[in-house]
């Protein structure tokens, strides 16, 4: 399916759009879940890869295949290792075979882990025989992904003597283990970070609590991106708060630079947003440990403004669903930009225009295919393969359209 874009009229009136919930903490509460039953989930993600992990939860033997669920395929991993009785063949995509794993599997099998691989060492697909894990200490890289921590996080307090967790290394997206951390704490396990040390206490069960998923602010930075690049468009986007466990809420001080303005509105848990004038920068420099899942948004931003940037702290980029620094680059200079990246940062220098009428290909990402969607206010666009949404938001186009883009989805299969 093709998405072709056009630049609507966008009238001043306020945009009103329900995002859906966080895909982040709908996973984790989902492992938790299934370790606790008193928890109950209220607005949970509508995503692919929600669904495909809550679905894969109710099996304990046989095959389970994740497809693209990247979360899914470290926090089962774990999961299933620490389930005595379990026999379970994990797979995914081809490109799920292709992204690393051994990480976590050597610190599940330093603590007593049965797993094989089926085909390459270090990647996917994996055969996993669960067991009670007894050991109670592990060390772990924190400087390739955050997911093999968290994974380890969320089995721990169902581990007989809990479990320390020493993070070698400087830490990437640290705001994803604190959103961990936070979660685990509000279904009362006590679990701390201090000194590059975790420390989570086992529980045998938790008291009855109901926990609402708040609204994905990964999904919530294409509209700040919209608004960015659009002269007079205003938008309220429900349900979020000041109080975020997201990393990526940092959206609203990000993008004050270009020009866009956060009103929280406490008493209808939403944010509006709209455009103020500022001075634009001839250069944005952002350190992104804590949320890459923002660069491409960024990028495609900066892009559509004429405004050059430096990113760095992208070093998980290049073991997402595909390669984003090198897919970026091939994208964005189809617009005339100019651009070049490193393992874990991209630089991008000032355009002076973009070239009309480009076709975008998305890598099976979904984040390539809603970054680039808001260049449509600067110029007609058609993003290939853009069915690939719903891994994190399902609704994005329809979505879209209700902001004044005009968006015509052609089914190629017809």
């Amino acid at each position: 399916m093709k998405a072709i874009l056009h630049s609507g009229d966008f009238p001043v009136q306020n945009r009103k759009i329900i995002i859906g919930g966080s895909k982040s903490e709908s996973n984790r509460l989902l492992i938790l879940k299934s370790l606790f039953l008193n928890i109950r989930i209220k607005s949970l993600s509508e995503s692919d890869d929600t669904r495909v992990l809550e679905k894969s939860l109710k099996t304990l033997k046989g095959t389970v295949n994740i497809h693209h669920a990247g979360t899914a395929m470290r926090f089962l991993t774990a999961y299933y290792a620490s389930m005595e009785g379990a026999e379970i063949t994990l797979k995914g995509s081809q490109r799920m075979h292709e992204r690393p794993i051994g990480i976590l599997v050597e610190a599940l099998r330093n603590l007593g882990a049965d797993i094989e691989y089926l085909e390459n060492e270090g990647f996917p697909p994996l055969k996993i025989t669960g067991k009670k894990l007894t050991v109670d200490e592990v060390t772990i890289p924190a400087d390739v992904s955050s997911q093999y921590i968290s994974a380890l996080m969320l089995i721990a307090p169902k581990l007989p003597n809990g479990l320390k967790i020493y993070l070698d290394g400087d830490t990437v997206s640290e705001a994803y283990i604190q959103m961990t951390l936070s979660l685990l704490r509000r279904i009362g396990v006590k679990a701390s970070l201090n000194n590059n040390q975790i420390t989570i206490s086992p529980v045998e069960k938790v008291e009855e609590v109901e926990i609402a998923v708040e609204s994905d602010w990964s999904s919530a930075s294409y509209f700040y991106s919209l608004v960015a690049l659009s002269e007079n468009l205003k938008i309220t986007l429900s349900h979020f708060s000041k109080d975020s466990l997201q990393g990526d809420s940092f959206l609203p001080e990000i993008y004050k630079v270009f020009g866009v303005q956060t009103d929280f509105n406490t008493a209808e848990n939403s944010i509006n947003l709209y455009k103020q004038e500022v001075i634009l920068p001839n250069r944005v420099t952002l350190d992104l440990s804590n949320t890459p899942d923002l660069a491409q948004t960024i990028a495609v931003t900066c892009f559509g403004m004429g405004i050059a940037c430096n990113l760095t702290g992208l070093q998980t980029l290049k073991i997402k669903e595909t390669d984003r620094l090198s897919a970026l680059k091939k994208e964005l200079s189809k617009l005339g930009a100019v651009i070049t990246i490193d393992d874990n940062s991209l630089q991008l220098e000032r355009s002076s225009g973009i070239l009309p009428n480009p076709s975008i290909e998305t890598y099976e990402d979904h984040r390539m295919a809603m970054a680039f969607a808001p260049l449509a206010v600067k110029t007609d666009l058609i993003i290939e393969d853009a069915q690939v949404v719903s891994k994190s938001y399902p609704e994005f186009w329809k979505d879209l359209k209700m902001t004044g883009i005009n968006c015509d989805l052609k089914d190629l299969s017809k």
